[in-house]
């Protein structure tokens, strides 16, 4: 058990003005101007593909049909480390369900670039969770996928458990990270690297809170 009772030792000003501000919308649907195809459009297009049922994927992930296909109807935005465990059923690379393929070799991407990917939402409560935004999805065949991440409060608890790796850097404000029976308070200037095979749950501890994530899908 941890907990940080430091100040902030860094300009979180200067966090807001490079990462900017995300809108808080949860509207789904179509996307918007500078955001792209949906992610549960992405799934079930590649399910399909595959010749896969929802029934299949459902023994394949062990989420219920129903959580499936409302994430495929846009009514439930998944969470990273359920597009992970879905990613892996599918055989195709996280990336590509987070924010699409990309072409090029590598990316350069400026802030005003910066695309919203997704808005997710819990499973039960259906509540914003977080919203990100992908800083390379231009890269082909990526393995990391570098995201921008504006955390809510936690609306249910639910803790995350799939392959792979994560790092996250707080840029503003105050999270909330469980990693097993452990407990953090992290602030600006504060990091975390953990498998994700371990059940953790990050949050912003109050109000919003602002990351840097950078994930492996394994």
């Amino acid at each position: 058990m941890e907990t940080s009772g430091k100040k902030p030792h860094i300009n979180v000003d200067y966090f807001e003005d490079l990462t900017g501000r995300i809108d808080a919308s949860t509207d789904c649907g179509a996307p918007s101007e500078g955001e792209r195809e949906d992610i549960g459009q992405r799934i079930k297009t590649i399910r399909e593909a595959k010749g896969i049922s929802l029934e299949e994927l459902s023994h394949m992930t062990g989420f219920e049909v129903e959580l499936l296909a409302s994430i495929e109807n846009c009514e439930v935005q998944p969470q990273l480390g359920t597009a992970i465990k879905l990613s892996k059923a599918l055989d195709s690379a996280f990336g590509r369900l987070v924010s699409g393929v990309g072409e090029k070799l590598y990316a350069i991407t400026r802030k005003g670039e910066q695309k919203i990917v997704s808005r997710s939402t819990s499973q039960k409560g259906k509540k914003q969770a977080y919203t990100y935004r992908s800083l390379a999805p231009e890269v082909k065949g990526r393995h990391m996928e570098s995201l921008i991440v504006q955390l809510e409060e936690a609306p249910d608890q639910e803790r995350s458990v799939h392959d792979g790796e994560e790092f996250i850097y707080v840029l503003e404000g105050a999270v909330s990270l469980d990693i097993g029976d452990d407990h953090f308070d992290l602030e600006p200037g504060d990091s975390a690297y953990y498998l994700s095979t371990t059940p953790h749950l990050i949050a912003a501890a109050s109000g919003q809170a602002i990351i840097l994530a950078v994930l492996y899908g394994g």
